[in-house]
């Protein structure tokens, strides 16, 4: 989906636009957010802000103005000049985040977010989340967090072995497995641990 690996087969398109056709455009529709933060020694909060700009066509004042409330709820609004070199990984990954939103693009791949983070940035990263799907963008997030995943998500891809194994809405895969009102966690050992496929 990020266009670092060629297709074997098959086709994305994200809003009718597919990386072969239109690749410039396919990657402004996309962020993604790493399991590990990856950013540049050599630049500030501030200039990595200005970069995401630059990358998703945005002035510098419309990444600033949508940056500013992103950088008070994960309390770096006081960082700007300073080099991420020098952060946590908690607040490397609470760049990372920052610059992943503000371009507001139709789809947020986003792996494991939460490792690094403190309970009000994990809280502060599921309202920004919610926020997108209401806003009517896409986050397909990688995690093993599942409890969390059935709480925020709408629908789950459950891979094992490196093969889709089931998908679908809570209901779909409790209905498809005849079990009612288990939880996903219980919906993954069952899948995981033997031979059925939904």
């Amino acid at each position: 989906m990020l266009g670092l690996l060629r297709p074997m087969q098959g086709e994305i398109l994200i809003d009718g636009l597919s990386l072969n056709d239109a690749p410039y455009d396919y990657r402004q529709e996309i962020t993604y957010i790493p399991e590990s933060p990856v950013l540049y020694d050599e630049l500030t909060l501030e200039e990595h802000i200005d970069m995401t700009a630059m990358a998703y066509g945005l002035s510098k004042e419309t990444a600033m103005d949508r940056s500013m409330p992103l950088l008070k709820i994960f309390r770096l609004e006081e960082k700007l000049k300073q080099f991420p070199q020098n952060f946590s990984k908690g607040m490397k990954q609470k760049v990372m985040i920052i610059c992943a939103f503000l371009s507001q693009p139709k789809l947020h791949i986003i792996d494991e977010p939460f490792l690094g983070l403190d309970p009000l940035g994990i809280q502060s990263m599921l309202e920004l989340m919610v926020d997108a799907r209401e806003a009517g963008r896409t986050v397909l997030m990688s995690t093993h967090i599942l409890a969390t995943a059935e709480k925020y998500c709408d629908y789950f891809l459950i891979m094992h072995q490196g093969r889709l194994v089931a998908q679908g809405n809570m209901r779909a895969l409790q209905d498809r497995l005849d079990m009612p009102g288990q939880s996903l966690d219980d919906i993954y050992i069952r899948l995981t641990q033997g031979e059925v496929h939904v």
